[in-house]
This record gives C-alpha cells, structure tokens and sequence, in this order.
C-alpha cells in the first residue's frame, strides 16, 4: 500500500528552475494509524531557453506529498501527487471526487476536448476509471498545452481515497501506453533548462519538487549516479540488502525508487526476515518495536555504495511507547516480482535527482532544517 498528501503549492521560479512545493498537513490524534500510500507500479489497463520550476510538496503526517497543478482554461487548482512508479496523469471528475476533495469540471473549460477513450489504471490501493481528455495544464510556470490526461469517473475501487489528501496523480515515469507524460512533452517543448528533475521530502516539514535541475540547498556533497535497470521505470540494480552485520539478502535486483509509496516494500520474505531480527510485531497490519528498543540499521547496497537507515528513519507513527516501523511487504498483485520499492521512507533521507535525458538517478543525503555538517 501506498499514501500520498496533497494542498495547496506556492510556486517560485529561480535561476531558470522550476520549483514545486509540498507541505506538510496535520491530521487529528484519532488517525494516528494512518494508511500509508500505494500509487507507485501503476499498471495501465486500458490499450527556447529552458526554465527550472520548483513545486512545493504539502507533507500529510510524512507519509504522503503533493503540489498543486492548474488544469483547463481558465485553470482549476487541485492538488495531486507527483508519483515516479507510473507514467498515468488524472484528476477526478465531480462524481469520482473525494470527500472535500477538488475536481475538473470540463464544461467550465474553453480548452477541453474528450477523446471517447476509455481508461483505467490499477494500483497498490485499488483501480480509478474514465475516459482520456485533451486539456492545458500549468504545473507552475510550465505549460502544457493540449496535454492528454484521463479524467476519472469512478473511484470507488481506490480504497481509502476519502481519508487521503490529494485529488489526482501526475505520474513522472516513462510513457507505457503510447500516451505521451508529463516529463516527455516538457523536454519536448524546450521548456527546461535540464531534462532532469529533483525531489526533496521535508521530515514533518514541507517539501520541493524542482523541474530542470535540482535544488543545492536540500542537499549535501555530490550526487553518486546509477544508471537504470531499463528505460521503461525509474528502477536501479539492486545489489544487496543488509541489516548492520546480521542479515546480507542478494535474491531481489532491482529497487524503484517512487515518490508515490509511503513505505520501504519488499519481496514477503526478505520483509518478514528483517522486521524479525529487529524484534518487531505486527500491530493492526504494521510493523512497530518498542520505541526505547535498539535496531540495527537497515542498508541498500546501489552502485556498489551503501545508503543506509537508522532506526529514526523508519519511524512513522510513535503510539503509546511503540514505534510504527516504515516497512511492508509487496501488496498481492506485486506477489513474487523481484523488487524493493524505495518510497518516502527512503527519499526523505536521500535527495534523488531523476536524470530523465540520460536513464539514470543520482543519490545524495537530503540537507533538513537543523542539519549541521561542517
């Protein structure tokens, strides 16, 4: 399962990036077990001078992120998730909206054109329907004239959708079904600086998504680059996964790194073997230790570097004295696929730059408010 956050996003354009800001958003002490995010491994069902723009990223209890996008002219503001597992773009319909939630109105639009196509993606946490639409969407300054995306019209299968604080997905993976995506009609268009685009989490603060570069204030050293397993998903080589000297696991090859997922998923086995040499039970379908109990830390061996988590790092929820741990194993129809999901446990950690020109990802420790590196 997956979890994502969404609100409202100030954008501000700077040394020709573009920034998307995300934002954290409380919630009240009687959701403190809050579900956690499955979007990412979408599968879809049915057949001049470049800019930098930042996106800010509202922060839902550190287990989801969104920005806001415009969409249709003039533009309607709806905050969604930026979801690196899929390449899918939508947003609900008015009937499909959740509660509280925004939605896209077309007829209020003067530049919307339905395309009569069915859609339908399926998910971690269940399957949206609609149809495929033509329509300008502005993420920021950037514009995406006549972009095709899906507005959906039945979310009932999308389980947990009303208690989740975003409207819609942008996904920033590679094109799977011949629609074009976000990341592929900007490079097109001329419209960034780079083809590349960089994510930094905040830990129980806002976060930023860049287009066109990265942002050296939210991280520290130099970017140690990996390329990618294929240019179908954001996937690197996987060479090992080890718990501080007690457990070296070599069977699974490839992690994902996606911004849709809230936790660390893995193959069943290797999940169930870790969270028992770290002493942890199952408490209403999560992992948790007893907050004042020590645990090894926990690494993934990418391009031959450790990149490695503390016990503080997996934390998500502390609940009476216990500690909810950030770990799940791969939901049933994922069951048996060679893969670790890196989600926002990881990225709050390790800023990650998606270098979408060249197929690869480059890693480097995310800089947080009260950082102190000398």
């Amino acid at each position: 399962r997956l979890l994502a956050l969404a609100g409202t996003a100030s954008v501000a354009a700077a040394g020709g990036l573009m920034r998307v800001r995300v934002q954290r958003v409380g919630r009240p002490i009687e959701d403190a077990m809050v579900a956690p995010m499955a979007l990412g491994v979408g599968v879809n069902l049915s057949g001049a001078a470049g800019s930098v723009e930042q996106v800010t990223l509202m922060n839902h209890a550190n287990v989801g992120y969104a920005g806001a996008i415009r969409v249709g002219t003039p533009g309607q503001e709806m905050a969604v998730v930026f979801d690196t597992g899929s390449s899918t773009f939508w947003v609900p319909s008015r009937q499909a909206a959740r509660a509280g939630g925004a939605s896209f109105d077309p007829a209020t639009s003067s530049t919307y054109v339905d395309l009569e196509q069915p859609f339908q993606v399926a998910y971690g946490q269940g399957v949206v329907t609609g149809r495929y639409c033509e329509d300008d969407v502005a993420i920021g300054d950037l514009l995406l004239k006549n972009f095709t995306f899906a507005q959906v019209l039945d979310s009932s299968g999308f389980r947990n959708y009303d208690s989740m604080k975003f409207d819609g997905v942008v996904g920033l993976g590679f094109a799977r079904s011949g629609v074009p995506t976000v990341m592929q009609q900007l490079v097109q268009t001329g419209q960034l600086e780079r083809p590349v685009f960089g994510f930094f989490l905040g830990d129980g603060a806002p976060g930023e998504l860049v287009f066109g570069g990265v942002d050296p204030a939210h991280y520290i050293g130099d970017f140690h680059f990996v390329e990618l397993n294929s240019a179908t998903d954001w996937s690197a080589p996987l060479e090992e996964v080890k718990l501080a000297g007690r457990m070296r696991l070599s069977a699974t090859s490839s992690a994902i790194i996606d911004s849709g997922t809230s936790f660390l998923v893995g193959p069943r086995g290797e999940v169930h073997a870790i969270a028992a040499m770290m002493g942890a039970r199952v408490i209403m379908g999560f992992f948790a230790i007893p907050c004042n109990r020590q645990v090894p830390s926990l690494a993934f061996t990418i391009g031959g570097r450790d990149y490695v988590l503390l016990k503080e790092d997996l934390i998500v929820e502390r609940i009476l004295g216990m500690c909810v741990l950030g770990m799940q194993a791969l939901p049933g129809m994922l069951t048996g696929s060679e893969m670790w999901i890196l989600g926002d446990i990881f990225l709050r950690k390790y800023y990650v730059q998606f270098d979408w020109g060249q197929k690869r990802v480059g890693f480097a420790l995310a800089r947080h408010v009260g950082d102190n590196f000398v």
